[in-house]
């Protein structure tokens, strides 16, 4: 695995969702005639690896962004949505280039939400974003206390809107989290933050 990242550095901007139940419904609520957006997104959705698929082709069909499970060393490009499969943890390596691994379950789970976000750094000309949405557990809460700490913006689903609302509880209790939102709010906010393509 081959993960080095040689292109000159030029700047993105890039958003991290992580969802788990109850998180499919508000997904299909953010993307739904979601525009192109000059960003590109990384979705960690806890799921069986038998709806990974069917989970891009939804979003694909009901957004204007190419959504799409990623390889190994893909690098990330702006108009795109990616989405982690599942059973394997997902990386960013400088901001770039997407890494998928096999290593422990954290939080109980993997892909895990706080290794994706985790993985961001602070790199000139770089925007970063950070929203969890509806699930059990506390997977995400250290990556929106990270994601903020070098300079991201941060968002959570309310939790009256939540299916189930431990993550988005444990995300606002680090004290990290910018804007508590509902679906459409969530969904406004990104197409503010990142602008159109």
């Amino acid at each position: 695995m081959d993960c080095h990242v040689s292109h000159p550095h030029d700047g993105r901007t890039i958003i991290v969702i992580g969802s788990s139940t109850g998180g499919v419904r508000t997904l299909e609520v953010i993307f739904s005639q979601f525009p192109l957006l000059d960003a590109a997104i990384i979705l960690v959705q806890h799921m069986p690896h038998s709806m990974n698929s069917a989970l891009c082709r939804h979003i694909n069909d009901i957004s204007f962004m190419k959504v799409q499970i990623p390889d190994d060393g893909e690098e990330i490009e702006h108009g795109k949505i990616y989405v982690a499969p599942s059973n394997v943890h997902l990386k960013l390596v400088e901001n770039r280039k997407i890494c998928l691994f096999d290593d422990a379950k954290v939080q109980y789970v993997r892909p895990s939400i706080d290794v994706a976000m985790t993985s961001l750094e602070r790199r000139d000309g770089d925007r970063l974003a950070g929203v969890i949405l509806s699930g059990m557990g506390r997977d995400g809460a250290e990556g929106i206390r990270h994601i903020r700490s070098i300079g991201g913006t941060t968002f959570a689903q309310t939790l009256q809107t939540c299916a189930i609302h431990y993550m988005p509880r444990a995300a606002f209790e680090t004290g990290r989290v910018d804007q508590m939102l509902p679906p459409e709010g969530i969904r406004e906010n990104l197409i503010q933050f990142s602008g159109i393509l």
